[in-house]
Formats: C-alpha cells, sequence, structure tokens
C-alpha cells in the first residue's frame, strides 16, 4: 500500500509538471507496465482529480481542470516560489489579495519542511522590493500566526504597543483580520476588558504559548470591514464630525479610503461621510484635502473653524498679493 500511494503522488507530480503525458512515457518514468498507469490514473479520478486521457498513437493523459481544487504537489523550488510570492503580497496590504494571501502562507508554511522555510526567509532577508509599501511594515510570520489563531479559534496572547509606544499584555479571542491599504488589523474579544477591541497588526508582539480553544463568539458586526473602518476613522478621535460630499457614492469612494472614514448613500448625487480627528482644526484640513465640495452636517462648531481658516487663508491671499505690487 505505501508503495502504491507513493506511484501515485508521483504520477501526479508528473501530470501537473507536464501538459500531456503518452501512456508509455508514464510506464517508463514510474518504472510500470502500461496496464498499472491507467489502474492508478483511475484511482486519481476516484480521488478528485480530472486526468482526460486521449485514444490512439499521438494520445496521452492530460491533468484537467475541475469543479473543485483538488491538493498541489510542488517540487522544492515550486515551493519556494510560491511562498515568496505571496509573503510579498502580504506585506504590500493590497486589498483584496494580501488577507487571502496571508491565509495561504499559513497553510503552505505550516507543512513546508525546515530546509524550505530556511531558503523563503533567506530570500525575504535579503531582498529589497521596489514596490509601494504600507505606512506600517507587519512581519507576514506574525500575520500567518494571527491567522492560525483565528482559525482555530485559539485564545492569543500578545504585548501591544499603543500610539504612545506604551506596551500591555493582552489575551484575546481573535475573529478576523482585515487589511487596508496601509494597515492590517486583528478583531479580537478582549478577555480582560469584556469587549470587543481593535488591534493593529504592526503593534502586537506574539508572546506564545497560545491556547486553549473557544467556542466563536457572535462578531460585532456584520461587515466587518466597516466595523473596522469607523473605529479607526471616527471612534478613535476626540473631534468626529458627519459630512455631506456633493459627489455620488460611486465617485466619492474613489477619493475617500477606509482610514479616511465611513461612506453612505444620500441620494443619487451626494454622499454622507463620518470621520473624524484630533482637533477639529485638523478635520477642516482633512476635509480640504480630500479635494470634494462638501457641507457640514454635524457639528455646528466645525462651521466656526471652517471660518476661521478661510479668514486666514484669505489674509494671506491679501498680504502676498500686496508684496507682488
Amino acid at each position: 500500500m505505501l508503495e502504491t500511494s507513493a506511484r501515485l503522488l508521483r504520477l501526479l507530480s508528473l501530470l501537473q509538471a507536464h501538459r500531456e503525458w503518452s501512456g508509455a512515457d508514464l510506464a517508463e518514468r514510474l518504472g510500470v507496465t502500461p496496464r498499472t498507469v491507467r489502474r492508478d490514473v483511475d484511482r486519481l479520478r476516484e480521488l478528485g482529480y480530472p486526468v482526460n486521457a486521449s485514444p490512439g498513437t499521438g494520445g496521452g493523459y492530460q491533468l484537467g481542470a475541475g469543479a473543485e481544487l483538488p491538493p498541489l504537489l510542488l517540487d522544492d523550488d515550486e515551493a519556494v516560489a510560491v511562498a515568496v510570492g505571496l509573503r510579498t503580497a502580504a506585506g504590500q496590504g493590497i486589498e483584496g489579495i494580501g488577507e487571502t494571501s496571508v491565509r495561504a502562507l499559513a497553510k503552505l508554511e505550516q507543512v513546508l519542511p525546515g530546509r524550505l522555510q530556511r531558503r523563503v526567509s533567506t530570500l525575504n532577508a535579503f531582498t529589497v522590493p521596489m514596490l509601494r509599501t504600507p505606512q506600517a511594515q507587519v512581519d507576514p510570520a506574525v500575520l500567518t500566526e494571527l491567522a492560525n489563531a483565528c482559525r482555530d479559534s485559539e485564545r492569543l496572547r500578545f504585548e501591544y504597543r499603543d500610539h504612545g509606544g506604551t506596551a500591555t499584555r493582552r489575551t484575546v479571542e481573535p475573529h478576523r483580520l482585515v487589511c487596508t491599504e496601509r494597515r492590517w488589523y486583528l478583531v479580537a474579544w478582549d478577555l480582560d476588558r469584556a469587549d470587543w477591541r481593535t488591534f493593529r497588526a504592526d503593534r502586537i508582539e506574539p508572546k506564545p504559548p497560545h491556547g486553549p480553544r473557544f467556542p466563536p463568539r457572535e462578531p460585532p458586526a456584520a461587515d466587518l470591514a466597516a466595523y473596522v473602518s469607523e473605529g479607526v476613522s471616527t471612534a478613535a478621535y476626540a473631534a468626529g464630525a458627519t459630512i455631506r460630499l456633493h459627489v455620488p457614492l460611486a465617485e466619492a469612494v474613489q477619493v475617500v479610503g477606509p482610514m479616511d472614514g465611513v461612506l453612505e448613500a444620500d441620494g443619487d448625487s451626494s454622499s454622507l461621510l463620518r470621520t473624524g480627528a484630533g482637533t477639529l482644526e485638523y478635520l477642516v484640513i482633512h476635509l480640504m484635502m480630500l479635494g470634494l465640495e462638501f457641507e457640514v452636517v454635524e457639528p455646528r462648531e466645525l462651521d466656526d473653524w471652517i471660518r476661521s481658516v478661510r479668514d486666514r487663508l484669505s489674509r494671506a491671499l491679501e498680504r502676498s498679493e500686496r508684496s507682488k505690487r
């Protein structure tokens, strides 16, 4: 049985590595008869691998696409290439790709032999990507550790640094990783605070051992991306506001990112933005940088700051014009 299983794996590797094989070539490579090759092909089909066979002198065996993704066999070089590619994608914070890359990387690194893990680590340590990178770099190893804890519903222990650099020890029940274009966040139930919390992944330093396992809780929101966006762009700041942008939602989302605030449609021609900043004055600057026409819904105190900034800019413009006469 062990010999048969090893031969099946070898046959699958050959089919994945070459577009098409003749029965005679496969028999020669495997050291068996063409009849044995046919039986082994039937076994692969029973396992869900769609092996197509074409008759005749020019025919042969070909691995086709199936309805489901069966396990893949990778040689050493292919496994290293895939792992490095996934680490690169995970580290760039590419929306829609980064989070998926972390899940795939967690699965791959779990089964990589030690010799290949060292090759992957060496390549990443001595390679400098000339790509746009997020503001806060996160070690992919930390991301995969967090992803594994989320997947396995395993309590996570880590040291967390706040924005001032103060470190605290946390024990949480991790739920999901959420990524934006610039940062990664962990949504987790904080056991000491008995509430949901959002943690920046670049400020997390895992402190194993982790565990035990826990029964998953109901998440804090159905839309975790919106939940994190509101937490990091509005709730985290002392000054918050609701702004009406005079552009449709489809146009607003091209300018306003998840870190800028939470958007919703306000009719066909305008959008509502809930956002925040350290002070109302900074909030005015933030709104001006968006480059969109807007009006303040609340708070009314923000109008006073807008007038103050307007008057200051007007005086600066007048002085500049006088100096040029």
